[in-house]
């Protein structure tokens, strides 16, 4: 099995800076006009590479006393794509800078929401890299 090149650089106090928490909140605020109506918090998640791919996850993780399975998360990679406050595209360039080493985020894909418990749902975040024009 080939050695990851950035599993260490995406440990998880990097991914809070590339995608704070307080995201979640303002996130809300702006759809519902109140940070305290959001059902879920919104974490960025290292998942692994393949190749020239690195895979992510958004990690929706229920909030007390809310219920994340009851909510419309399947609408949401649509959203994400789209949301400035998401603003996916910017996390996509925080990610560019760190990896360095000559690579750049070709294309990124948001795949469908998976449920892996009750309590927590993914939204799958892929980039496959290129190697930087000279």
């Amino acid at each position: 099995m080939p050695t990851p090149i950035y599993e260490n650089f995406f440990q998880p106090q990097v991914l809070e800076e590339i995608f704070p928490a307080d995201r979640s909140d303002r996130f809300f605020e702006a759809l519902f006009g109140d940070a305290d109506e959001g059902a879920y918090d919104i974490s960025l998640v290292y998942c692994g590479e393949t190749g020239n791919r690195i895979d992510f996850h958004f990690q929706l993780d229920q909030r007390p006393g809310r219920c994340l399975a009851c909510n419309l998360t399947y609408g949401l990679p649509e959203v994400f794509r789209r949301h400035p406050i998401i603003d996916v595209s910017g996390v996509i360039r925080q990610i560019e800078k760190i990896i360095g080493n000559g690579k750049r985020c070709e294309q990124w894909s948001l795949g469908r929401t998976r449920e892996i418990s009750r309590e927590r749902h993914v939204l799958p975040l892929t980039i496959n890299l290129t190697d930087a024009e000279s």
